[in-house]
């Protein structure tokens, strides 16, 4: 369980420190809206039509996160690598709740991208932007602390499906 910086517990020296958005701004064009507006309506006529009522409202939901999505920026969140853990906003977390780790680096689509995976079955893992920061000084930080699981090369598909959907 993450601890409270507040709480005021022993963090460690740290070693790497930036700042990541709460979610990627996405500039999407107006032919986007379009056809995810008809998408919707077509969706919500199936479900309507279909009698399932949980899916209108679910369509719906989505629809206006998106649209409130699109009209404010993201909050600012400052992300650190300790030699104890990793801080996440007001957050700490001790190298013990993590599994593993992998980056994923790919210059020609402009990804850096540290994936965090939690010991615990409720805890998600973390997705985290490498921004400007160099993926090889900070795997290099992270093995010292958390194996590294050489197995995943790439970002996962929900991730993928997102970013090239501009979902995110």
């Amino acid at each position: 369980m993450p601890k409270k910086l507040e709480d005021n517990p022993n963090v460690g020296e740290l070693l790497h420190e930036w700042s990541i958005p709460e979610y990627e701004k996405q500039e999407r064009p107006k032919v986007w809206y379009i056809v995810m507006g008809v998408f919707a309506v077509i969706l919500l006529a199936y479900s309507i039509l279909s009698a399932s009522f949980l899916f209108s409202l679910i369509i719906v939901l989505f629809a206006v996160i998106m649209f409130l999505q699109a009209h404010q920026e993201p909050i600012v969140i400052p992300f650190g690598i300790t030699d104890l853990g990793v801080i996440v906003n007001d957050r700490f977390y001790d190298y013990s709740e993590f599994e593993n780790f992998y980056l994923v680096y790919n210059p020609e689509e402009n990804l850096k991208m540290l994936y965090i995976d939690t010991a615990g079955t409720f805890m998600p893992s973390l997705r985290v932007p490498l921004m400007d920061m160099d993926p090889n000084e900070i795997r290099i930080t992270l093995r010292s602390f958390v194996e590294e699981n050489l197995e995943k090369e790439g970002e996962p598909f929900s991730d993928m499906i997102a970013r090239k959907w501009r979902l995110r």
